[in-house]
């Protein structure tokens, strides 16, 4: 993604007053979320990048914190490399690797498993302009200000929906998640957004985990699948997914949980869900 390059005086003006910074975060920050892309819709000339599978991190110019407002303590050196501005992205530590990124990023005291992982930028909520501007922005801050472990995500203009399932196959080859798509020329819109679309070949949503039901055969002894509920207060069943130290040692009773799913039956329920895991605070 190329971008033409910011005036240093107006980079400065920027970082000096354009936007206001908040000490703490009573409530969740203001996060631009994706909707599911409608298949008949027509991709070329969106700027489509990897769905990272991470955990959410918003830089508010001093401090991180989660998608639900939860604080992260970073690393010193992440802390000190990051820019005076807000940033929206993903800390990442590889494909597959959601729960070590999890663990470490709950950690209270940074710990060894920091060293895996990297700060991925997708955006920079304070600044206004287009998408392509605000990146520009951000890339240009990189390059004055180096560092191994914050970078932008690449944008890649896609040419149709060829272009796209050819991209989510190489993704999806790789133990890649899905892809993101954002509109181009868009501005950052707080909530869910038709401007930042996922597309991905399974549905997944999100649960609240209000009881067990035990295992049986081998799995005596253990869980034998969650009892779930979605918010409008619908009730089912999850077993398949859990693996055997997760059916003895299960998401705990409130715990929010992701599962993947086909789709929704007649009443409501999802069709042959699957246990993905713990969703990310």
């Amino acid at each position: 993604m190329t971008f033409s390059p910011l005036h240093p005086l107006s980079l400065t003006l920027l970082l000096l007053g354009l936007f206001t910074i908040a000490p703490l975060h009573a409530e969740p920050p203001q996060l631009m979320l994706a909707t599911v892309w409608d298949r008949s819709d027509n991709p070329a000339g969106w700027w489509m990048s990897e769905k990272y599978d991470g955990v959410r991190g918003y830089w508010d110019g001093k401090q991180m914190v989660s998608r639900g407002g939860g604080p992260i303590v970073l690393p010193q050196s992440l802390q000190h490399a990051l820019p005076p501005f807000p940033l929206d992205g993903e800390l990442w530590a590889g494909r597959d690797r959601f729960a070590h990124t999890l663990a470490t990023v709950r950690d209270r005291q940074p710990g060894e498993g920091w060293a895996d992982i990297r700060y991925l930028v997708f955006d920079a909520p304070a600044m206004d302009g287009t998408f392509e501007a605000r990146l520009a922005m951000v890339e240009q801050w990189l390059s004055e200000n180096p560092a191994e472990t914050i970078r932008t995500v690449k944008q890649i203009r896609c040419r149709g929906e060829g272009h796209l399932q050819q991209f989510l196959d190489g993704i999806e080859a790789r133990s890649g998640e899905g892809v993101m798509l954002r509109a181009a020329a868009s501005p950052y819109q707080a909530g869910r957004s038709p401007h930042l679309r996922k597309v991905k070949r399974f549905d997944d949503s999100e649960a609240v985990v209000v009881g067990y039901n035990p295992g049986k055969g081998k799995y005596t002894g253990m869980v034998g699948s969650l009892q779930l509920e979605l918010a409008d207060g619908t009730r089912f069943a999850a077993g398949s997914g859990l693996s055997d130290a997760e059916r003895q040692n299960p998401p705990p009773i409130g715990a929010t949980i992701t599962f993947k799913h086909h789709g929704w039956t007649r009443h409501g329920k999802p069709r042959f869900p699957v246990f993905w895991r713990v969703r990310a605070p």
